[in-house]
């Protein structure tokens, strides 16, 4: 028997990019005050508020709340919830001295299914309801992954964390079977409901030439995994992995040469790269995860999205939680926005929101499923309030125009905006009363 729900709200979403204008009307999609209809777990359609869907539809009235895709963020860590908003490191530093020893816990295979049901459903209550996630280098941290993930028909990229130096005794694998531990779970989870591999080494710098080899062979015996890592995050690590690979142009051309520079990877960071490195990008049609609370919150250096993106290289937007500190995207969102400031760049409500959901969604060839509430796709949608106390209510209220209105509600919003989580249809989080 078909299934039938229809949830009355404002509608917002983005069918195409609105660049960098606030004066965007076709790739704003904006319907107050209508019915988003879901059959089966995906979008139907939509009607105006005042025509009722009618008898065989379960209804639900969130009249004065907005509603929109679930985001997706595309660079999270799932076990570092326990050093978030740690104190005073840049990045080396930070690795080794809360990193690390809280990946090690994710050897037990108890602690990794607590922390991953922990982690995702943290995702859901942030209004988050797809993402590129590194687990550990320990193979049951990725299995608990994918399992917590199915159980909850979430979208997940992710794949066992490659590290075979660099590294504390527990959280270095060796070539050999890192590559059959990779083997196994991509034939076993990839293209599992909705779970996605990724090749995962995690930096340059905690891999080997030769696992670095191996995961670009792996690239190419699947070629429709994903790829995910980090690149020119800092300074100081630059200049460590000039040292370590002499022989590179840069810290990207090591991935280069190993065989991890295709359309479906995921550098994150990307702050310090050249223009000979963005060509590279472009070529490949590979993306760059913009993590602004990480960047800011370690140090990093500021991001420069224009200039990337003006040399055609995808961008979308990350939490990084834990060297971010939250995994709301509305918080990463207005984190973004300082850093672009600072640099004399202005980024519109349109533009952030929009590369927070359908663009990512474009970027990782996921939106014919996900990323905007055209018919067809999956009905992973978040239901919002458009403010939440008193200095937020009055904001909204004297908003002089919708990019105005929304521009508020992303800045002074958060996690607590977030009414309710909807994953293919099924509330999976619904905020305590």
């Amino acid at each position: 028997m078909t299934e039938r729900l229809a949830v009355r709200a404002d509608l917002f979403d983005f069918p195409e990019d609105p660049g960098w204008q606030v004066e965007a009307p076709a790739a704003v999609r904006y319907l107050p005050d209508h019915w988003l209809l879901v059959e089966d777990g995906r979008i139907a359609g939509t009607r105006p508020g005042t025509e009722a869907p009618g008898p065989g539809w379960r209804c639900i009235d969130h009249r004065g709340r907005l509603l929109l895709p679930g985001f997706i963020d595309t660079h999270v860590h799932a076990p570092q919830l326990d050093v978030i908003a740690s104190y005073g490191t840049e990045l080396l530093e930070w690795l080794n001295t809360y990193t690390f020893p809280a990946e090690c816990k994710y050897a037990d295979p108890a602690e990794a299914e607590r922390g991953s049901a922990l982690f995702l459903d943290a995702l859901l209550a942030s209004g988050t309801t797809a993402a590129a996630v590194f687990p550990t280098v320990h193979k049951v941290s990725a299995e608990a992954l994918f399992a917590a993930a199915a159980q909850r028909h979430m979208r997940v990229l992710a794949g066992k964390v490659l590290m075979d130096r660099h590294a504390p005794d527990g959280l270095r694998d060796d070539v050999a079977q890192a590559e059959r531990d990779c083997v196994d779970l991509i034939e076993r989870w990839h293209g599992r409901g909705r779970v996605a591999y990724a090749v995962t080494p995690r930096f340059a710098a905690t891999s080997t030439r030769e696992q670095l080899a191996m995961a670009g062979r792996l690239c190419a015996a699947y070629p429709d995994v994903y790829m995910q890592t980090h690149v020119a995050e800092n300074r100081s690590e630059v200049r460590w992995m000039a040292e370590l690979f002499p022989e590179a142009r840069s810290y990207l051309d090591i991935y280069v040469r190993h065989g991890l520079m295709t359309p479906r990877s995921l550098f994150a960071h990307g702050i310090w790269l050249d223009d000979t490195d963005r060509a590279v990008l472009r070529e490949a049609g590979a993306s760059i995860a913009f993590c602004p609370s990480s960047n800011m919150f370690i140090g990093s250096g500021l991001f420069d999205w224009g200039r990337t993106e003006g040399q055609g290289v995808a961008v979308h937007l990350a939490s990084d939680v834990g060297g971010g500190t939250s995994l709301s995207m509305l918080r990463t969102i207005a984190d973004g926005y300082k850093v672009l400031a600072l640099q004399g760049q202005k980024l519109t409500a349109w533009k952030a929101l929009y590369t927070a959901t359908h663009g990512a969604a474009r970027h990782l060839r996921l939106s014919h499923e996900i990323g905007h509430l055209s018919p067809g796709t999956l009905a992973d949608f978040v239901v919002w309030d458009w403010a939440q106390g008193p200095v937020a209510r009055r904001r909204i209220e004297v908003a002089r125009d919708l990019h105005e209105r929304v521009f508020a509600w992303m800045t002074l919003g958060d996690e607590r905006n977030v009414v309710s989580t909807w994953v293919a249809g099924q509330e999976r989080y619904r905020r305590p009363e």
